[in-house]
């Protein structure tokens, strides 16, 4: 069965499952081709609110193919090079994504895996879902953003620990240090995360793509520059149709229409 990432839709949620059970879902250059594609197209239908990620069967991502990886050793160091830059591409998509992304993860989730989760806005994990940053495992070093992403998340030594030793860290512990947003039982990961994708889906989707900018930009602007960046984006959504109905529909204790 071929590697693909699989699109669906529910209700005004895009569905994108990695599906490739018989390698627990490694990834490959056509997925991150194929996830480019997906969200420059979720982007331009206002109907998709929310997108969702996750894996087929009981794995979320076992991140990349060994065997893909080893044969590459014997191709020039560009090869390598241009498919990492593939993940990367996919990477800052989802960064940039102007709606929500949620991670709905079973199982593992390992190296560019667990790099892809924490791409997403917000994560819903199983109980028994397992977390790894295997690369110094096989003897590799980090990419799809995961030292990008924990040296924000953590401080420098927890960040440490989990690229340095590749140690197996459960889903209930990256909740306690914030990098899992919601723990639920196992089996229940895409269900969950579709319930709060709905929810999300309710809110005006130029609040909620406001609020992903400023949390993108707060990392590099000094505060002055940030308050003007959130008077900017205050004062556009005020005047938005979508403020006027949302504080009409709170002041006459109802429900936004549209």
């Amino acid at each position: 069965m071929p590697a693909e990432l699989k699109s669906t839709s529910q209700g005004g949620t895009m569905v994108l499952t990695i599906s490739n059970p018989e390698m627990r879902n490694a990834l490959g250059p056509e997925m991150y081709a194929a996830g480019v594609e997906a969200f420059n197209a979720a982007e331009s239908h206002p109907e998709v609110r929310c997108v969702v990620i996750t894996g087929e069967g009981s794995s979320f991502c076992a991140g990349g193919n060994l065997q893909r990886l080893l044969a590459n050793r014997q191709q020039p160091p560009e090869v390598q090079a241009r498919s990492i830059e593939g993940l990367h591409d996919w990477i800052e998509t989802i960064r940039n994504f102007p709606k929500p992304i949620i991670a709905a993860v079973e199982g593992p989730a390992a190296g560019a895996g667990f790099s892809l989760a924490l791409a997403c806005d917000l994560v819903v994990a199983a109980s028994d879902a397992v977390f790894v940053m295997a690369y110094t495992t096989v003897g590799l070093s980090p990419d799809g953003g995961a030292t990008w992403s924990l040296a924000r998340a953590l401080p420098r030594q927890l960040a440490s620990e989990l690229l340095f030793t590749g140690e197996r860290i459960g889903s209930e512990r990256l909740q306690a240090l914030g990098l899992v947003n919601r723990v639920v039982p196992p089996g229940t990961a895409l269900t969950e995360a579709l319930a709060l994708a709905e929810r999300l889906g309710q809110r005006a989707p130029n609040a909620l793509a406001s609020v992903k900018e400023l949390l993108n930009e707060a990392g590099a602007a000094s505060l002055h520059d940030h308050l003007a960046s959130e008077r900017d984006h205050f004062v556009r959504n005020l005047h938005h149709p979508n403020a006027g109905e949302a504080i009409s529909a709170f002041l006459d204790k109802r429900k936004p229409r549209g």
